[in-house]
């Protein structure tokens, strides 16, 4: 390559890849990646003398915290598993970018240019791939595959992997493998001879995979320019480490703003807030702005039944649990019951869809065990909508699904549970699992399958009929979705509590049809992490700090007059 070769730059669709051991001189690559546009992440990899590199601007650049992997294809071992429920292929549309979006969004990554994929995806430089579920037709996962001999005439006949990224939310086991396999054989199909990616150093799930496809660390560097995307990669350990992803969300939000952050008690999420004469204490996202009075109500399901009947709010039929005779007669009068203690949280206690005395009175005997006040209520069918309501305005909306496993046709249902609590605990930093307890054997059992059963291949089990977080449940944003009506609802809901910050559940036929909906109750302490990329905790220090509010930040969903 002569001296006047300006180097190898792709445009990615979020952000440029330099070929850096393309460029002659260290500071050409530091020069092309101080030029990084304004929402992108330009990656400068095979990086030659890094030290140089980061001399010519050493406030703005920095060394990628990751480790480089490669695979010789004449190591590759296919696989020999049969895949279920799930199939990999090329980007189709334009609706598949924007579900890859929804992914990379959920996982804090940078978003596709929607039209640049669509116009290179068919090209011989890069190569977009998605999971696609099956059944649904929804994406479950995305990958970029680059041709190293297509960019730069590359003489180890190289290429590479980018962009990873599975739903933390996907019920199938092996979608990660499957993408990485995926490209790993398109490109061995082309003559391709090894393939590179990079990994965070401390990311142990993903290394243990890509060692397992024979995959062997290599020494290869990557700069990065610092910026609030990277933000995380060169400030080293946070300042305040040791808090849950809920109380993580405010206080990075709390953070960029210049508040001041005094961490009180990591463990049990409790940091103090100030900013010039203002101080405010939350416990994630409860604050001193909400009353002792409105947390009471919350914590009382009866009370917040009895408010939101009162502020024409839909509610169910609810009674307190009595004598066996009273029960049963509550339960033939309405078919099927929810049995929960009076004051609880995360689920605990709560049984869904109990339809025989004796189911009654065993779920009432475990309800007792978290209040010894528990509560009968009509069980209505529908999907398990929360919506969050800051400051008197709904910021984001989500359907909150129970968890449900896939079938392999040789594994047991036990230890697909596991497989899958295993997966969710580790999308949502051990915040979710699911208990292996009696509501999650009656539910298998429900369905006509033991805890030992082999569950049939792509059979799918709903495992607990539960949709909380804590327990297991899904969420999926339907913030654009929500019906006014709805909207208006919960905005009553949370005024009968006068609460300012709060997490109201419903039961509706779907996010955009109000009709026939129920308002279960309310939640003081939302989980605003869940509803990434909503601003929820913008708004909640918008609240907090009204002086720190930015222009940049997206509006609120307001509630709109409805026709009666």
């Amino acid at each position: 390559m002569d001296a006047s070769s300006p180097g190898v730059i792709l445009p990615c669709g979020w952000g440029r890849l330099i070929f850096a051991h393309t460029f002659i001189e260290p500071e050409k690559v530091a020069e092309t990646l101080l030029n990084e546009q304004p929402g992108q992440r330009d990656i400068a990899y095979y990086i030659v003398d890094p030290h140089l590199v980061l001399n010519h601007a050493p406030q703005s650049l920095f060394l990628d915290p990751s480790n480089s992997y490669r695979l010789q294809f004449a190591d590759y071992v296919p696989s020999t598993r049969e895949r279920s429920g799930f199939v990999i292929e090329p980007v189709q549309s334009r609706e598949d970018v924007e579900e890859a979006n929804r992914i990379y969004a959920t996982l804090n990554m940078v978003s596709l240019d929607v039209d640049y994929v669509m116009q290179h995806r068919d090209g011989e430089k890069l190569h977009y791939a998605v999971a696609r579920h099956e059944g649904n037709g929804s994406i479950l996962g995305v990958v970029m595959g680059v041709d190293h001999v297509a960019n730069f005439d590359d003489l180890e006949n190289g290429c590479s992997l980018w962009s990873l990224a599975v739903d933390p939310q996907a019920e199938f086991p092996g979608i990660g493998e499957c993408l990485v396999r995926y490209i790993v054989e398109y490109f061995r199909d082309r003559g391709r001879a090894q393939l590179d990616l990079s990994v965070m150093h401390n990311n142990s799930n993903a290394i243990r995979l890509y060692e397992k496809l024979n995959f062997h660390k290599v020494a290869i560097f990557a700069v990065k320019c610092r910026n609030r995307i990277n933000e995380k990669l060169f400030i080293g350990s946070p300042p305040h480490q040791g808090y849950n992803p809920y109380a993580t969300i405010i206080i990075d939000e709390a953070m960029r703003r210049g508040i001041h952050v005094d961490p009180l008690d990591p463990k049990r999420g409790y940091f103090r807030l100030s900013l010039g004469g203002r101080v405010i204490t939350c416990r994630e996202s409860l604050s001193e702005l909400t009353s002792a009075v409105a947390m009471s109500r919350c914590d009382d399901k009866e009370v917040t039944r009895l408010l939101f009947e009162q502020h024409d709010v839909a509610v169910p039929a609810q009674r307190l649990a009595g004598t066996p005779e009273e029960n049963r007669a509550f339960l033939e009068e309405q078919g099927s019951l929810v049995i929960k203690p009076i004051r609880g949280e995360q689920g605990k206690g709560v049984f869904v869809d109990v339809r025989t005395p004796e189911g009654v009175e065993q779920c009432v005997a475990a309800a007792r065990e978290q209040d010894e006040r528990v509560l009968l209520e009509q069980y209505v069918e529908g999907d398990d909508l929360r919506i969050i309501v800051i400051n008197y305005e709904v910021v984001a909306a989500a359907i909150r699904k129970p968890p449900e496993i896939c079938g392999t046709g040789q594994h047991t249902v036990k230890s697909l549970i596991e497989s899958l609590s295993r997966r969710r605990s580790a999308a949502t930093g051990g915040e979710s699992r699911i208990p292996q307890d009696s509501e999650t054997e009656r539910s298998v059992q429900e369905a006509g399958y033991a805890m030992d059963s082999v569950l049939p291949q792509g059979e799918i089990l709903r495992v607990r009929k539960t949709a909380n977080l804590h327990t297991g449940g899904t969420i999926h944003d339907v913030t654009d979705d929500l019906h006014p009506e709805l909207a208006a609802a919960a905005v009553r809901a949370a005024q009968a509590l006068e609460i300012p910050v709060v997490g109201l559940d419903f039961i509706v036929k779907s996010a955009k049809d109000p009709n026939g909906y129920i308002a279960i109750e309310g939640n003081e302490r939302p989980g605003l992490a869940n509803h990434e990329p909503q601003p929820t905790a913008q708004k909640f220090i918008d609240l907090l700090f009204p002086q720190t509010v930015q222009s940049g930040n997206a509006p609120a969903k307001q509630a709109e007059e409805v026709p009666s």
